[in-house]
Formats: structure tokens, sequence, C-alpha cells
């Protein structure tokens, strides 16, 4: 059977790109930061990513295929968080009006127990959940991808092709991967037994080719098997082994049973706009909620943007909202959690009633509310087509290279998300989240995310996908893009690239980008706050669609790419 056109341009597409950067022997493409369009866009953590998003868009796939096909091109370009070892999250608004959630984030395996990273004397050993085979949880995302495949077009061994040619045939490393690969040398080094294909005998450097072999095997698999040739089959196997190596508890029965779910996603309105993003296991469902629905009682926009005002209230809404999170949130599956109660109005009207307008919170005062029933390393990237589809996806291994941890034969990373449990409730994780009882370790239960993919209607119609990467910083930097253009009226490249800041309730910081402007410093100092100065918060993803123009923006704290026809 001859291939159809759509096949020849993708197929074409990619091929091309890549023997340009084999010939060229330096990154030939240019990042575009911001795209004007009038059919379709995609936008998304690397360069090389999006031009494959944009290849399967004009081959006549929808947003849905987009979005798979730029996952699978992260698995292979962006090692640091784009993977088939992890997990994540999708939401999606379908032209015909459907709203979907899909939820592929890890599992604890079956042997995980709620103490398994505590020491003889009860204190956790972090190094254990960070780093090495027991960090792992039972990954999701070759699960979420065919769940996701419902909803596709295209024939997915056309929406994987692209990856697989990447890996065989190697992609151009620009100098940031360079150096990041290389940071992680020694991590990569104590953590596999079977030295990984990113560990390069005297560094690398910008130009250099990674040729990943065993991933594009491993891709080849799932193309031709389909999920089952990961869940079981050679790949099941090489994990299982890769496990027995380093003491790891996964087994092939936990690979087996994993299942990704569809879920209803958490709606909520903000003026005359619809909001839409993933339920728990996704704390943005609710801390996304809770701060705009405090926002919306407030006269933000007459507050304007980084004023005095609106970044105090802002951030005291934060600070209000990780309090909640901390003590109530977890996997609904396994802990019930008092939703209704803590989105309801009377509730929210209380908390926004603790915050003084002269000062800053203290956040051994404030804690979690009283509420009685009625009844950073992730990637993020968008998608929307020309039928009015829009898709909004985050995955995540969780640190920068997940548990260091490459499956010997298969070539993938294994995630580090065990660490996103309470591995003692009260006791912060790498990203210093504190978490209770609710997401404590329980084999099989989903550890509680900070992802928060997010889509915004206006009058039914999609007007803007956004998300990041970023740990606790992803709801913050997803409350503060979206009041940034809602109420402030910034246009999308001024809301993604404008210094953002960041409230987590413990620690009782408030963290701002060097950017973040001085004349707000000491004001908000003499306030009360605690301000810490960190690198880039987030890499936020925009597509912003307005009069039958389509914009994407790629954050420019990174390589992020948009790209549009």
């Amino acid at each position: 059977m001859g291939r159809s056109f759509g096949s020849w341009f993708c197929s074409l597409a990619i091929t091309g790109m890549l023997h340009a950067q084999t010939e060229g022997r330096k990154p030939p493409y240019p990042i575009t930061k911001m795209i004007e369009a009038r059919h379709g866009a995609v936008v998304s953590a690397h360069p090389l990513a999006s031009r494959t998003g944009l290849a399967i868009l004009k081959a006549g796939g929808n947003a849905v295929d987009a979005a798979i096909a730029m996952q699978l091109a992260l698995a292979v370009v962006y090692p640091a968080a784009g993977n088939i070892g992890g997990g994540g999250f999708m939401v999606a608004h379908l032209a015909q009006g459907k709203n979907i959630a899909i939820d592929f984030r890890e599992e604890a395996p079956g042997k995980a127990s709620r103490d398994m990273y505590l020491d003889a004397e009860g204190n956790p050993q972090s190094e254990l959940s960070l780093n090495g085979h027991l960090a792992a949880g039972v990954p999701g995302t070759v699960a979420g991808l065919f769940a996701e495949l419902n909803y596709a077009k295209l024939p997915f061994t056309k929406l994987i092709q692209p990856a697989i040619d990447l890996a065989e045939n190697g992609f151009i490393l620009s100098g940031a991967e360079a150096r990041s690969l290389n940071d992680a040398k020694d991590a990569f080094m104590k953590y596999n037994r079977v030295r990984p294909v990113f560990v390069r005998e005297g560094g690398w450097k910008a130009g250099d080719t990674l040729v990943q072999k065993d991933l594009a095997r491993t891709l080849r698999r799932i193309r031709d098997g389909g999920k089952k040739a990961f869940y079981g089959g050679l790949t099941a196997r090489l994990i299982v082994a890769e496990m027995q190596r380093g003491n790891g508890i996964i087994t092939a029965d936990d690979l087996l049973r994993y299942k990704a779910r569809e879920r209803k996603p958490a709606v909520f309105g903000y003026k005359a706009y619809r909001i839409l993003t993933m339920p728990l296991p996704g704390s943005g469902s609710v801390v996304l909620q809770q701060m705009m629905k405090m926002a919306e009682r407030l006269p933000m926009h007459a507050y304007g943007f980084e004023s005095i005002r609106s970044v105090h209230y802002m951030a005291e809404m934060e600070r209000l909202a990780y309090a909640d999170r901390a003590r109530y949130l977890g996997d609904p599956d396994f802990f019930h959690v008092p939703l209704r109660a803590l989105t309801e109005d009377a509730y929210l009207t209380q908390r926004l009633s603790l915050i003084d307008p002269a000062r800053a919170g203290n956040s051994q005062d404030v804690q979690a509310g009283q509420v009685t029933e009625k009844s950073e390393e992730t990637t993020h990237l968008d998608a929307y087509d020309a039928e009015g589809n829009a898709v909004s996806v985050t995955t995540t291994l969780n640190g920068g290279y997940g548990s260091k941890v490459v499956v010997a034969g298969a070539g993938f990373l294994l995630n580090n998300e065990m660490d996103d449990f309470s591995s003692k409730p009260g006791t912060p994780n790498m990203f210093g989240a504190i978490g209770a009882e609710a997401n404590a370790i329980y084999p099989g239960k989903r550890m509680l995310s900070s992802m928060t993919p997010t889509i915004v209607l206006e009058k039914d119609k999609p007007f803007l996908i956004v998300g990041t990467p970023g740990g606790t910083t992803i709801t913050t930097s997803v409350f503060q893009t979206l009041l940034d253009i809602l109420e402030f009226g910034l246009d999308p490249k001024e809301a993604v690239d404008k210094p953002k800041f960041h409230h987590q309730w413990q620690p009782d910081s408030l963290y701002v980008e060097r950017e973040f402007p001085e004349a707000l410093r000491g004001p908000l100092r003499d306030m009360g706050y605690k301000l810490a100065e960190r690198s880039a918060i987030g890499r936020t993803e925009l597509i912003e669609i307005a009069n039958g123009l389509i914009k994407a923006v790629g954050d420019h704290r990174g390589e992020d790419a948009a790209e549009g026809y």
C-alpha cells in the first residue's frame, strides 16, 4: 500500500530536519519564541519537538496527534524531563465541546510501604526517595499516550516515527544541553551498573550528536507492539532486570497492572471565563481554583500588574492555598478529600478575610482551614488545531533526569516520583512541599502532583492554553500568568516572560526571580515578607486564540520554541 500525502509530508519534514543537523554539526534550527498563526500552533520545551508537532498538524493530524508526537520527541531530545519512564496529565477541549482529562501519573509499586524511606529512628532518608532504583514509581507515560490516541486521527506508527528517527540518527546538542548532561555525569555513574549513553568520555560539548540506539529499539517495539510492548515483553523484562540490579521494587505484575485513567476535568468559573484543569491527584484543581476564586473577589485590575498591593494579595492567596494543600490533598482513590468544602464560596471568603491588607502573613500562624462538608524536572506542551481542538499536557520525571537510573538495554530514564509522596507526614520533599496522611505512601496509590495543565474557555471556545514545569511553583506560575492576561491586560509574551514570584506556605519565604523589580523588594520586606531570590521559576508555554489569530509563546527561560502555520 502506498503512503498517504500526510505520511509523506511528515516523514519528509522530520527527515530533512535530521539531515540538516547531521550535515551541519551544530544546531541549525532557530528557536522561535513567539509566532502568530491562522490554522494551528504548538509550543514545547525543545525546538525539535515543536517542529515535530507542526509537521504532524500539517500532515493532517489534530492537536491530540501533535501532542502525542511531541511527547515522544521530547522523550528523545529532552532527556532531563521528556520521558517514557515517567508520567503526566493531559487536559483537552475538543472542537465538538467535550472536555477530557487523562491521568497517567506514576503509581507506588506493590511492594511499597508507608515507612519505606524511614531509618530505624523514624527519620526520612531522602537520598532513597530522590535517587536510585527505589525512587522510581511505576511509569505511566506510555499508557497515557495510548489513552490519548483515542482522540487522535493519525495512526500511532506515524506519530512515533519522528522520535524513532531522532533516537536512531541522533540530534545535535546545544551548549546548554551539553552542560546539563555533563553536570549529571557523576550521578549517572553512581546509580547505574551499566554505563548509560548519556555519559561521554571527556564530556559533551555543543555540536556533539547524541545517538540513542537502545531507546530507538524500545520505541520501535512500542510502534510495532503497542502499549503491551512496554508493560510486557522484552521492555518489561529489561525494567525488572534493572530493578533487580539496583534493589528496586517495581515488578512485572506492577507493570501489567498499570492503567491510565480518564477522569472528569476540574471546571470552574472565573468572571466570564470557564477554566479547565487537571483533577486530583493534580493539586492544581484545588490550589488554582482557590487562588483564582479569591482573586475574583478583589479589584485586581485596579491594583495593577506588579503593584505592591497585587503582589501582596497574590502571595497571601498562595500561602493560604498551599496550607490547605499540605493538609488535605492526596490521591482521591485512596484518601477522602473534602473537595467541595475546600472550594465553596463561603470557605474562600473566610480564607480571604485572613489577609491583612498592610502586613505579610506568618506561616506559623496561618494553617489549613477547618472545613465542614455538606455531602523542577517537568515539561509542558500545548497544541491547537484548525478544527478548534485544544490540548495541554504536562509530563514529568520529577527531578532533572529523574532517579538518574537508565534502564540498561532499553535506553530510557526512570522517574524519582516516589519523592512526591509524604515519606513522613509533615516532612518536606525535594521541592519543600509538606504533605500529610492524605499523601502517605500506599501500594498502587498515585502521588500528589503540582502539574496544572490548563485551558481557559471564553464563550465555550478555547481562549488560552497554558502550563509549565517547576515543581510546587507550577500552580502559582499558571495563576500569575492567567491574572496577567485576564486582569492586568498583558499580551501573551509579556505574561510568559515577566518575572514570577512564588509562595508555598512552608518554608515561609516569598521567592522571586532575579529580574523581579527592585522597587518592590524594599516595600515587601517592610510588610514583613522574607524575600529569597532564586533562579528561573518555571518555563511557561502559552497559546492564545483571539479574533481569528493564534499566538503561541515559548518561555525565554529555556530553549522552548513555538511553531505554527
